[in-house]
């Protein structure tokens, strides 16, 4: 049964799903630093010189590459060459997948023994 009271004493205590949590959490955030920083090279590299598309600098890179780990879309045009192409779905692949991971680990959080 949900009682408030109860899920606040969860939330701030410090136990070891406390830890597990935030251990999941900073992991997945972490990775999506690194696939955001390696997904913007990739997609400067292989778009700055493409005709018709508006990534011309690593900006622009590093702003297609989180709109679309964010948003899976972007007021930038779509990805010109196939590696872009490439690097967009896997972009787009991993948003889901740490939208997933994040939902998933909260609520695990909140899933206790009793529950099962």
């Amino acid at each position: 049964m949900f009682s408030l009271p109860e899920e606040w004493r969860r939330i701030l205590s410090w136990q070891a799903r406390h830890r597990l949590l935030a251990a999941r959490l900073t992991f997945l955030v972490a990775v999506t630093l690194v696939i955001a920083l390696c997904g913007s090279v990739a997609v400067y590299f292989l778009e700055r010189h493409a005709r018709d598309t508006d990534v011309r600098t690593i900006w622009d890179a590093f702003y297609f590459t989180t709109v679309q780990l964010l948003t899976v879309s972007s007021s930038l045009k779509n990805p010109i060459s196939t590696g872009g192409r490439i690097v967009n779905i896997l972009l787009e692949f991993w948003g889901v997948v740490f939208v997933a991971g994040m939902a998933g680990s909260v609520a695990s959080f909140f899933l206790t023994e009793d529950d099962a």
